[in-house]
């Protein structure tokens, strides 16, 4: 199995990481205003299935050190099992949310809101469980992303003032989200063994846990995703055959979306070992930054906003990029 050898190889991974869950939320776009968020999610989670077995049998199952994807498999011990797939159901109850944060709020609101939180509550746990950087750093690089947060906040209520949208409700998914958002990476983290070179029994290597993880979004998602189709945050209530009207390239947007983003979950998994989970996770969620920069620049979200609101949205990128600074430097 493919292993990173260096701790400055694995920041380039969790950058990478960073860019992959910054970005895919764009295929949500792409896919049309028409197609609800309900039915994008499906093709998603498929495309998070698709890329976990690809690299599985790829990167997870070449070279000679570790532990191949199919051994992985088959020597894990039912903790690890549970605890990868947990993951899964977690993160995917979480995502859900924020995906629903996205389509009502835009990507500028629901990634630094939601996924700030998520980078706050999840650097916390992950550091709790595995103390590896400077703490002082660390942590004041996690203050800076808690003011950035509620910077962007502040300029969404402005927004919302004038799209007569209440902003409570992009607001409060965005952050039921995130906080839930900020457990997933623990569940995962703890059903891996963090020497990859020489993997405890009983614990999965990092393409295992990623499969795993997948299977757990997959099968929780005929819960969540049906219940949201049936009971919709807005719009009317959406069937089966709704998802099968969609034409072609609608579907491959959600796909590649799911691809898009694990991707980056699976090479912050690798860079685990070397960044420590805590890194790993913090600096990977710097996504909120490349999202919000997508929403701001691309898609023009705030065009329409008050006058002032300019000055939160320097701001809140500004200390985005000084705190996930600190946050890198800390495990130096």
């Amino acid at each position: 199995m493919y292993i990173i050898e260096s701790y400055s190889l694995a920041v380039v991974f969790c950058i990478i990481t960073m860019f992959c869950w910054g970005s895919w939320a764009n295929t949500q776009k792409l896919a049309g205003s028409s197609w609800r968020f309900e039915l994008f999610y499906w093709d998603y989670v498929i495309g998070i299935v698709i890329l976990s077995l690809v690299f599985g049998y790829t990167l997870g199952s070449s070279g000679e050190a570790g532990r191949g994807f199919t051994e992985d498999l088959f020597q894990a011990s039912s903790r690890s099992y549970s605890l990868a797939f947990i993951g899964g159901v977690i993160f995917n109850l979480a995502n859900i949310l924020i995906v629903a944060a996205i389509a009502y709020a835009g990507m500028s609101v629901a990634f630094p809101v939601g996924i700030g939180l998520a980078l706050v509550l999840g650097v916390i746990v992950n550091y709790v469980s595995n103390q590896q950087g400077d703490p002082v750093m660390l942590f004041s690089g996690v203050a800076l992303v808690v003011v950035a947060i509620v910077l962007d906040a502040m300029a969404y209520r402005k927004l919302a003032s004038t799209n007569q949208k209440n902003p409570k409700v992009g607001l409060v998914l965005a952050l039921v989200g995130g906080f839930l958002m900020s457990f997933f990476y623990f569940f995962v983290a703890q059903s891996m063994s963090l020497d990859f070179s020489t993997p405890e029994g009983g614990k999965f290597t990092p393409y295992g846990a990623v499969f795993v993880f997948s299977i757990g979004i997959l099968l929780s998602n005929f819960m969540f995703n049906t219940f949201l189709m049936k009971k919709p945050i807005e719009g009317p209530a959406l069937k089966a055959p709704n998802y099968f009207a969609g034409k072609l390239p609608v579907h491959l947007f959600g796909i590649m979306g799911g691809i898009i983003w694990c991707v980056g979950m699976s090479f912050s998994i690798i860079a685990a070992e070397k960044a420590g989970p805590a890194i790993s996770y913090g600096l990977g969620q710097g996504a909120t930054m490349v999202a919000a920069f997508w929403g701001v620049f691309i898609w023009k979200e705030f065009k329409k906003a008050p006058k002032g609101t300019g000055n939160l949205i320097a701001g809140m990128f500004l200390l985005f990029v000084i705190g996930l600074g600190l946050i890198v430097y800390s495990g130096v």
